[in-house]
């Protein structure tokens, strides 16, 4: 998602990563005070757009849709934004929106509801595509065959804040846009559209009305003012579109650590907490443990430290989550990591990250 990471930036791009609300009682737990809340700017209503862009808002809004997801192991649910890139149901969104979740529906502006499945998904690229269960016929957008620009006017429709199916204006900043995180899209375009938790698989909309982007994640600087919102560019014809329309589904490889970047440098060696082990996952069967905390949900004792992965040195989760990645799924890897004082070693197999459903990372 390398320069040195887990930097401030990157702590709060985490707390908001991926613009994707857990909706689940009791939230997760809180073990720092948290950085200043931002003063987000509010994201213009239909009727201060200027002529051309509420125009282009008003063609487009019919194509994209609220996605719902259902996690129905966890009994938690979380909504995100997508859209149509065919006639015939086919709906674009970002594949954290989906990945947790078991069952799916989009709610579209004309007021209906539909079920939907993901057919294929990109993990890396933090992409899927979902196919409606329905006999109509919808609106749908085009995907953009050229290039993007540097400093021209994009719009971006999502549901964070409460909103259904809102503009949010801005400009675009950066092409590929290294994410500093492993874990995270690479090469993805950068804006200035308010965007928020809610807006994330939404489009990125040029001033021709073609889909240029999927919207991915945001990220706050240190003081927690200045926001940037992150979007994988989609290209008509291109790999990634190919691969989607063909029903691929491309994972990444993982062993099942939830990852605690708060703490990092409270190690000696440093190296990559684990803060937490998913149920059912090949860390969990091979003995490793998180962190633990106390009845108030602070910190009581700090998980194993990943120091080594197949021998390489890891100083943090991203170097982790790099030397991970390096290896396919069912490839094996040797983890070192520190309990206790005492160096101890796991050899773990790869699995995919989609059968891992407690996976958070």
């Amino acid at each position: 998602m390398r320069a040195s990471p887990w930097l401030p930036v990157l702590l709060l791009l985490a707390l908001a990563a991926y613009l994707l609300p857990d909706l689940r009682l009791p939230q997760p737990r809180v073990t720092v005070t948290p950085e200043p809340q931002p003063q987000v700017q509010r994201p213009a209503l239909p009727n201060d757009l200027p002529a051309a862009t509420r125009t282009l808002f008003e063609k487009a809004r019919p194509a994209t849709v609220r996605v719902e997801t259902v996690n129905t192991e966890r009994n938690t649910g979380g909504i995100g934004t997508g859209f149509f890139i065919s006639a015939g149901g086919q709906v674009l969104t970002a594949y954290h929106v989906v990945s947790g979740g078991q069952l799916f529906q989009v709610s579209t502006l004309s007021g209906r509801t539909y079920p939907a499945q993901v057919v294929a998904f990109d993990a890396s690229a933090d992409v899927a595509l979902l196919q409606v269960r329905a006999r109509s016929s919808f609106p749908h957008l085009n995907l953009t065959s050229r290039a993007p620009r540097v400093g021209e006017t994009v719009l971006a429709i999502g549901n964070s804040g409460g909103d259904f199916l809102q503009p949010r204006r801005g400009q675009l900043l950066r092409l590929n846009a290294e994410a500093g995180r492993a874990d995270f899209p690479q090469g993805t375009l950068e804006m200035n559209a308010p965007l928020a938790p809610g807006d994330s698989g939404g489009p990125i909309i040029d001033g021709n009305g073609q889909a240029i982007g999927v919207i991915s994640y945001i990220s706050l600087d240190g003081s927690g003012q200045k926001r940037r919102s992150y979007a994988v560019p989609v290209v008509e014809g291109n790999d990634l579109l190919a691969a989607l329309r063909s029903g691929q589904k491309r994972d990444v490889p993982v062993v099942g650590l939830i990852f605690d970047a708060i703490h990092s440098d409270q190690t000696n060696p440093p190296g990559a907490i684990v803060s937490e082990v998913a149920r059912r996952s090949p860390a969990e069967r091979a003995g490793l443990r998180g962190s633990t905390f106390d009845e108030t949900g602070a910190l009581s004792g700090l998980g194993d430290v990943i120091l080594r992965v197949n021998g390489e040195r890891t100083r943090n989760a991203d170097e982790v989550i790099t030397a991970i990645r390096r290896a396919k799924i069912g490839d094996s890897v040797t983890l070192t990591y520190l309990r206790g004082g005492q160096e101890r070693q796991a050899k773990i197999t790869l699995v995919p990250r989609a059968s891992v459903p407690d996976l958070q990372e």
